[in-house]
């Protein structure tokens, strides 16, 4: 009897063996790799790095699988507590908080290869940083920046700002007041999503919103640096009227057309929007890329960067990152950043000549990277929930003019610190 009871053990031990996440006894590796590509060159360039990868690691197969923006919180959260999370997430930064704390994306500080892990600078790590954890490899950034009508600029006989010699905010506003004339505005002002856009811009003048006390906990105070962003776009709507309140509610596509009919001057857009730009300008329009707007801090703006994460529950967490590494050669990254219209965060893939042209204003924005920032929110538990809740319906009813400065700041902390408390318990 215990013969059997040792054989029987022996076998299983060796069935078990069989089914190892190293070793799979039924063929090789498969790693689902969700991707939130959109853009067509964006999708192109990553299906084409999945093809590259199969045909060259014949152990370890990656299924592509399309995602959305629009719904990837609420998609992963499903997939995490389902376990049918993929085994490779694209997502953001600022996305990764309660994922990661939660204990549904793995600690890849581990599994790093000094390579990846030395090329991306230490304040994009910092977006993927959560305790003493890595949960994310940023890869690619965005900054927000003007794109103007030049002829516009050129006939208001406006100073151009480069990088080297930005608008300040006051000076911004002025240039606004200037292009405004009889059923044309300076700028349009696309807050479909205010809250993102105004913290990020609101570090240029020092604002930070978000406060860690001595016992690691996060409140909200909003300050003077967080005020003169905030403040100026409310003034450009409700006072000086060289911006439209009928853009308040729209996303940036949206204001294209009137960019191109020469109803708005000028329209702050994340980089990105330049593909779309150039697919769908008429001819004849000639636009440029311009640098946001200064303050005390100069051009530094927060990015979210978007991120490649590993779940917990994957079993092939070597391979995953490994395929992470390949995506991210910086050949690759540029690949990915010229498809997305983006900037890499790798300091390598940065400097490929491709990405400092004039052409299309890739130099304007290449020049921003040194001064991008993780996002006020980067690192705070519960932000999506405040960001809907609060700070969401806070800001649009203060840049519509429904409330005051004091009202906003009002409702910001005492309703917000509300929210956040309840993470931090």
């Amino acid at each position: 009897m215990r013969t059997r009871i040792t054989l029987a053990l022996a076998v299983l031990l060796l069935l078990l063996a069989g089914c190892s996440p190293g070793a799979p006894a039924d063929g090789p590796v498969t790693l689902r790799f969700q991707s939130l590509a959109w853009q067509p060159g964006s999708v192109a360039a990553t299906k084409e790095l999945v093809r590259e990868w199969n045909a060259t690691h014949p152990d370890v197969k990656v299924e592509y699988v399309q995602g959305s923006w629009d719904s990837v919180h609420d998609q992963l959260l499903t997939s995490f507590e389902g376990g049918e999370a993929p085994d490779v997430i694209h997502d953001a930064s600022d996305d990764l908080a309660d994922f990661a704390y939660g204990g549904y994306m793995a600690d890849l500080s581990g599994l790093l290869p000094a390579r990846l892990a030395a090329d991306i600078p230490r304040g994009s790590w910092e977006t993927t940083t959560f305790g003493r954890g890595v949960y994310g490899v940023p890869f690619l950034q965005e900054p927000r920046v003007l794109i103007a009508d030049a002829d516009r600029l050129r006939a208001a006989k406006v100073r151009i700002p480069t990088p080297e010699r930005p608008w300040s905010w006051p000076e911004f506003r002025q240039v606004a007041k200037k292009l405004t004339g009889p059923g044309r505005y300076g700028v349009a002002w696309p807050l479909k999503d205010p809250v993102s856009a105004t913290l990020n811009l609101s570090l240029s003048a020092g604002g930070r919103l978000f406060h860690r006390g001595a016992d690691g906990k996060v409140t909200v105070r909003f300050e003077a640096g967080d005020a003169v962003v905030a403040r100026t776009i409310h003034d450009q709507v409700t006072v000086d009227r060289s911006a439209p309140a009928s853009t308040l509610g729209s996303g940036g596509a949206d204001t294209l057309p009137g960019l191109f009919g020469g109803r708005y001057a000028m329209v702050p857009l994340g980089f990105s929007y330049r593909q779309q730009i150039v697919r769908q300008a008429p001819e004849g329009f000639h636009w440029q890329v311009l640098p946001a707007p200064a303050g005390a801090d100069g051009l530094t703006q927060g990015v979210s960067p978007q991120t490649l994460s590993v779940s917990a529950d994957c079993p092939h967490k070597k391979e995953a990152v490994a395929f992470i590494d390949f995506l991210l050669r910086p050949r690759n990254t540029v690949r990915l950043a010229l498809g997305d219209w983006m900037l890499p965060t790798g300091t390598q893939a940065l400097k490929d000549p491709a990405l400092h042209t004039a052409r299309h204003g890739w130099a304007t924005g290449t020049a921003l990277a040194a001064r991008l920032r993780p996002a006020p929110a980067q690192f705070v538990r519960g932000y999506p929930e405040w960001k809907d809740k609060v700070a969401t319906p806070a800001y649009q009813q203060y840049y519509s003019g429904a409330s005051t400065l004091a009202g906003l700041r009002h409702r910001l902390e005492r309703d917000g610190n509300l929210v956040l408390a309840r993470y931090q318990r």
